[in-house]
């Protein structure tokens, strides 16, 4: 099975991604994981990114669609997978088409997960990450006891790409450059649009549905 799950920044694409891949057994892409992992390592192509990404720009495809093919070629996706994340452009949309012609595979459900912007933006000018551990929390929800980890103890801080203006630049992107590829597969009869307000349970259900067809 091959998911793409999409929307705009914040909807919750990462946390439902995980879920729906182990409730099917499939890989979970996530580019802004493999990226943000070359930003950790100081890699070329993590420096590169970093420019990018903390001006709340996208990556070039060039970049992004090299690394998607190679994570596709690995074992834990020879069962299917779901991407989050991408494709983002038309241009990345084609890239992606040619590179399951090749493979002899084709996508069963490109999955729209659509929440309000304003809500979206409280969401995410709220989340703080650990230091030292990675978890991630979000001051709209989690009872945070001052700025540490409940975890571990580390400290919390707020990414460079969850602060406002770098959010505003992200909505401002999706509109121009990711919102045509809904249009996209639209056109091709393969969008279905889930409502991703609400708890996880329940929008996992949807979205469950949404993938099943039913």
């Amino acid at each position: 099975m091959i998911i793409i799950l999409f929307g705009p920044p914040g909807v919750g694409k990462g946390t439902q991604a995980k879920i729906l891949s182990g409730k099917f057994n499939i890989a979970h892409i996530a580019t802004g994981d493999i990226l943000r992992e070359a930003i950790a390592h100081g890699t070329e192509l993590g420096k590169r990114a970093k420019n990018y990404m903390d001006r709340g720009e996208l990556v070039p495809d060039d970049v992004v669609i090299g690394i998607i093919e190679a994570r596709l070629k690995e074992k834990d996706a020879a069962n299917g997978f779901i991407l989050d994340g991408f494709p983002r452009t038309i241009m990345q949309a084609e890239a992606l088409d040619r590179v399951f012609a090749k493979a002899g595979v084709k996508v069963d459900r490109v999955v729209s997960m659509e929440v309000d912007k304003d809500i979206l933006m409280d969401r995410l000018t709220s989340r703080r990450v650990c230091r030292n551990c990675g978890s991630i929390f979000n001051l709209l929800v989690d009872k945070l006891d001052g700025a540490l980890c409940p975890k571990c103890g580390g400290e919390l801080y707020q990414r460079d790409d969850d602060r406002r203006e770098t959010i505003e630049r992200r909505f401002e992107v999706y509109q121009k450059q990711t919102k045509p590829v809904r249009e996209f597969y639209s056109a091709k009869k393969m969008l279905v649009e889930v409502d991703g307000l609400g708890d996880i349970e329940a929008v996992t259900g949807r979205l469950t549905k949404a993938v099943k067809g039913y």
